[in-house]
């Protein structure tokens, strides 16, 4: 199994558990467990799903701050999916400098192809492009050169 693809299993999952968390308040480590249980995660970045299932709500402040001001609408009106999606891939974009900004967007908007409303996607991408600028000012310049 491909360490990418390993981490797109993930990040599906992650849309999933994070819109429990969101809809249902459940506790993290029992979303986990039912995480564990209820899927094969033999091909799944089981270390990316920890980090970020845990790292969002951890630092939900500071990763909503960094996509609110690009947003044409309250947080509050956001569909959970795509407040899933933006929590995960912003997640990203602040923490996992590792992985290349383009591929934070790139791996946002497949998300929002799959799980969010239609035309949700266009939003994300505009959103993601905005908090990349913000947070990764440097590799962005970088890239357009």
């Amino acid at each position: 199994m491909s360490k990418p693809k390993a981490k797109q299993k993930a990040r599906r999952l992650l849309v999933q558990a994070l819109y429990s968390w969101q809809i249902g308040g459940t506790d993290l480590i029992d979303i986990e467990a039912a995480f564990h249980v209820d899927n094969d995660m033999s091909k799944v970045d089981t270390s990316l799903f920890h980090t970020i299932l845990f790292g969002v709500p951890k630092n939900l402040a500071e990763i909503d701050a960094s996509y609110e001001p690009h947003l044409d609408r309250e947080n509050k009106d956001l569909d959970p999916v795509s407040r899933a999606v933006l929590r995960i891939a912003s997640y990203e974009l602040l923490y996992s400098i590792e992985v290349p900004y383009k591929v934070v967007i790139n791996e946002g908007v497949n998300l929002a192809k799959t799980y969010g409303p239609t035309d949700a996607f266009k939003f994300i991408n505009g959103v993601l492009d905005k908090v990349a600028m913000d947070k990764r000012a440097i590799e962005v310049a970088a890239n357009k050169r």
